[in-house]
């Protein structure tokens, strides 16, 4: 999404390429990961859990230990989690399709809260799985040292992990050494996306996620999970700026209310916040309009999967 010119892309013989698949249960700390090794924002982060609904990829640039320059596609999967809705069935099935025919998983674990219920049942899946499976220990900043490594040989013990690491995806430490260790792994082959790209989503949706990201950020407490953010058009203006009209679609009248807030304030908060974040990432002024629209049952709507990125799933 940059102007700056850059080399020609590396092909041939001389490169690696490959396709890294990250799952892990809700909030263990996946898109901020993804963000770390990408060295950009790519995945929205939010303390709410399953905030990230489509497979959005980050893309990786690294040099192998032999030299090799190497690019990492890496899958940002939604947290895995025992699903009742249509909306949570298609998100699962999403982060499966993302760990298929993968490289490396890395299987993202916060050894803090470790979310047992949903961690086993991953780790019953991934050890019948042929992929190259790395364990990935996070948010070591906030952990203690004994009981981090006692974890680590008891999840070992479950699934055939190639690799462990001990990193905080927060603060970066044991991140470049994990991103050496995955370049190494990469199998060698043409690189598949030019060298300034860093993600395969539009930038349309790109924009919805970032609103998307202030909605929860600004009222994680009093909105349910269970609100999405419609594109409605994106147009470049004649002087170079960007005109995004988005939708925020929720189920009830009160959560239209908490959306809006007290005349108006919080759509207005959320949508500056939205607006210049989106100016830093697009690299351009941004003009951004929300509104709100109350729809009970969006999310059997086949249109909106769509519009946000999921397979519509029975």
């Amino acid at each position: 999404m940059s102007d700056t010119a850059l080399s020609p892309t590396p092909s041939g013989s001389d490169t690696r390429c490959g396709l890294v698949a990250v799952i892990g249960a809700p909030n263990a700390g996946k898109s901020t990961l993804v963000n770390a090794l990408v060295g950009q924002k790519v995945a929205i982060v939010s303390a709410k859990a399953q905030t990230t609904r489509a497979r959005m990829l980050g893309i990786a640039l690294a040099d192998a230990p032999d030299g090799a320059p190497t690019q990492m596609i890496l899958v940002d999967t939604p947290g895995i989690f025992a699903p009742k809705r249509r909306l949570d069935r298609a998100m699962v099935s999403a982060a499966w399709e993302g760990a298929e025919a993968a490289d490396a998983v890395l299987l993202v674990v916060d050894p803090i809260k470790q979310r047992r219920h949903e961690l086993e049942p991953l780790l019953e899946a991934l050890a019948n799985r042929p992929e190259r499976k790395i364990l990935v220990l996070n948010k070591v900043d906030a952990a203690k040292k004994e009981p981090l490594l006692a974890l680590a040989q008891e999840l070992t013990a479950k699934a055939d992990f190639a690799e462990v690491f001990f990193v905080s995806a927060l603060t970066g430490d044991g991140v470049t050494e994990m991103k050496a260790a995955l370049a190494a792994a990469m199998p060698v082959g043409p690189w598949h996306y030019p060298e300034d790209q860093v993600s395969d989503a539009s930038e349309r949706l790109l924009a919805t996620e970032i609103t998307r990201e202030q909605l929860y950020r600004q009222l994680h407490e009093e909105l349910p999970y269970d609100s999405a953010v419609r594109p409605e058009s994106y147009a470049h203006r004649k002087d170079g700026s960007v005109e995004i009209h988005q939708q925020i679609v929720v189920t009830r009248d009160n959560q239209r209310a908490i959306v809006l807030g007290k005349g108006g304030s919080k759509i207005k908060a959320i949508g500056e916040a939205a607006r210049k974040e989106l100016s830093e990432v697009l690299g351009q002024k941004v003009h951004l309009f929300l509104h709100v629209k109350v729809e009970e049952n969006w999310a059997e709507s086949r249109e909106i999967y769509e519009e946000i990125g999921l397979d519509w799933v029975k």
